[in-house]
This record gives C-alpha cells, sequence and structure tokens, in this order.
C-alpha cells in the first residue's frame, strides 16, 4: 500500500469564527442613495436635525455612515427614509454637500480645535448696540477677522442709536470700507432703519452675530414676525446682556433669503486665522508688504507697510487704511476681548 505524505496546514486552514451564520467579509462600498432628496439644516439640538426639504420641515438623524463627519446649521444635506415631515416621522442624513463658506472660531487664541458656527453664509452681520450695552471695539475686529477668513461679506449694524450718537462709531470705521446700518426706536417706538437691514439681506444667507445684549434677536422678531425669538435685558450691574439664544437657528426671510440667529458670544477666538488671510483683503496694502522682512508681523519697525503708504502707492487714505489693518492685526493676537 502506496503511502501520501500530507502536506502541512497554515492559519488558512483555521475558520477564525466557525459555524457562525453568515458571516461575510465587510465591504468598503457604500449605498450611493441616489434617491435621496436635498435639505438644508436649520436647527441642532441634541442629535436631532431640524431641515427643510422643498419648504417643508422635516427631522432627521446622521446616518451611521457619516461617522463622526459634523453636521452644522447652513449645511445642505441628503436625506432618505419618511421625508414626509409628518410628526413623529424620521429621516436619515446620508450625505453632506462641500460647503462653500464656513464660519469658525476657537475658544481662545491659544486652542487649535475650531468650532464650525455656520455654513454656507454669505455674509456676516455684525450686531452692535451703541449703549445699553456699550460697544465692544475688540470683539467687532474679531468678528470682521472671521468674516474676511471665511469669505463672507461683512455688514455692521448699529443698535439702539435712540439712546447714543453713532458718528464717533462710524468715524472709526470709516476707513475699513464695511457697510454699516444704524437702526433705533422712533418717537413712536416703530425701529427705523429696518428697511435698509432688508435690503441688504434680501436673497442672502446672513448670519448674525454680536454679545448679548445688543438686541440681536429682537431684529431677528422684527425681520420675522412669527420667529418668536426670546428677548432679554442688559443687567444693570455689570452692563452685560443674558444670553437669550442658546442655539443657532436658520429663519427664512420672508422677501427671500435666509437669517441665522446665533447664541450671544462674549469672545471669538482666532487661532486658525493666519495674518497673511487678513492682510490679503486690504488689496490697496497688500503689495505693499513685498519688501517686508522675513516672518514680519507687519506691525514692527521694518514692516514694508510704512514706506509704501508713505510714497502714496495705497492712496490718500493709506494711513487710515493701515492704523485699520494693524488694529485689526492686534485684535487678533490679544488675549482678551
Amino acid at each position: 500500500m502506496t503511502s501520501r505524505r500530507l502536506r502541512d496546514y497554515d492559519e488558512s486552514d483555521v475558520r477564525v469564527r466557525p459555524n457562525r451564520r453568515g458571516s461575510r467579509p465587510r465591504s468598503k462600498d457604500r449605498p450611493a442613495h441616489l434617491d435621496a432628496v436635498p435639505g438644508r439644516v436649520v436647527a441642532v439640538d441634541r442629535g436631532r436635525y431640524s431641515t427643510v426639504v422643498d419648504g417643508m420641515p422635516v427631522t432627521a438623524m446622521r446616518a451611521r455612515e457619516l461617522g463622526r463627519k459634523g453636521i452644522v446649521v447652513g449645511d445642505e444635506v441628503a436625506l432618505v427614509g419618511d421625508v414626509s415631515g409628518i410628526e413623529g416621522s424620521l429621516a436619515r442624513i446620508v450625505r453632506v454637500e462641500p460647503r462653500a463658506t464656513v464660519l469658525r472660531r476657537t475658544a481662545d487664541d491659544t486652542d487649535p480645535v475650531e468650532r464650525i458656527i455656520v455654513a454656507n453664509a454669505d455674509q456676516l452681520v455684525v450686531v452692535s448696540a451703541l449703549a445699553d450695552p456699550l460697544p465692544r471695539p475688540r470683539l467687532i475686529d474679531r468678528c470682521l477677522v472671521a468674516a474676511y477668513d471665511a469669505g463672507m461679506t461683512p455688514l455692521l449694524v448699529l443698535t439702539k442709536s435712540d439712546l447714543a450718537d453713532p458718528a464717533p462709531f462710524l468715524a472709526d470705521y470709516a476707513a475699513l470700507e464695511v457697510p454699516c446700518i444704524v437702526i433705533g426706536r422712533g418717537s413712536h417706538g416703530a425701529l427705523e432703519g429696518l428697511a435698509a437691514v432688508r435690503t441688504a439681506l434680501r436673497g442672502q444667507v446672513s448670519v448674525l452675530v454680536g454679545h448679548s445684549g445688543v438686541g440681536k434677536s429682537t431684529l431677528v422678531n422684527d425681520l420675522v414676525p412669527d420667529a418668536g425669538r426670546a428677548t432679554g435685558r442688559v443687567n444693570d450691574v455689570t452692563g452685560r446682556g443674558r444670553h437669550t439664544s442658546s442655539s443657532a437657528v436658520a429663519l427664512e426671510l420672508p422677501d427671500g433669503g435666509w437669517v441665522i440667529d446665533t447664541p450671544g458670544v462674549r469672545s471669538f477666538g482666532l487661532a486658525h486665522v493666519a495674518p497673511d488671510t487678513i492682510v490679503g483683503h486690504f488689496p490697496d496694502l497688500s503689495p505693499g508688504t513685498q519688501t517686508c522682512p522675513r516672518g514680519c508681523t507687519h506691525d514692527e519697525e521694518e514692516c514694508g507697510l510704512d514706506p509704501w503708504v508713505a510714497s502714496g502707492s495705497a492712496g490718500a487714505g493709506g494711513a487710515a487704511r493701515l492704523d485699520s489693518l494693524r488694529r485689526l492685526l492686534r485684535a487678533r493676537s490679544s488675549r482678551h476681548d
């Protein structure tokens, strides 16, 4: 009888999970969700996303395949499942479309972690009261820097002009050439200047930011009569307002466009913004940086911007513009607001 040599066994002969029903290799392919419908995220609350699909409100959750990908107010998303919007229904967000703009901030200027506030907004509306509470120029400057970094158009809205003269404030910001609208209560209690705000916001996706008590929520309620945003008063002792908005929410404007109300901010970290990004938004000054020394902060004796402005290359208002640029650079690097 002829002997038969047995072959050597290796690890491929051993079943790692023997007798497990339905075991099969996991595929890296994910569903294409070709039947997904587009929507816009208008609010986020504890893992539930309020979206608008064809003008109808739809509540959704994040699909597992998105992993830890963040979803914020303003995101354009794709949804599957029950998109009827019927009470108790729940759709799934399976895709977040590429963002056109992203408004970010950090906890402070040393924090490397960025927090996305809003996506896909066209303009950043910085709201500041002229009095009660007093303006905080350094915080306003920081918001302008964030707008430039995000590629958004900035707009200043000054409230409570019935309590203080806006002229000194406007003079300080004239060189920045940022559009500004002044509003206030008239003799009959009506909000004067609201028509100009409506015109500026029409057809745009606008984010309202500002510290507490400046009248953001009051402004939103005037712009969107059924918004029902809570309003508060300023503390007589601290001079600060109470947070009346706890989360960002997007509201559709009657004349077209969207307005996004955000919680009042007391700081606006800019650790993610490079100084050259700020300089790039001053096209009349940025060519002057070509003669700057390596690593120039653009706020030192050897800076090439000073001779550039002195030569008249930046125009008649070059000196004021340079002062404004350096004010923004200092606001970006300061520790406190």
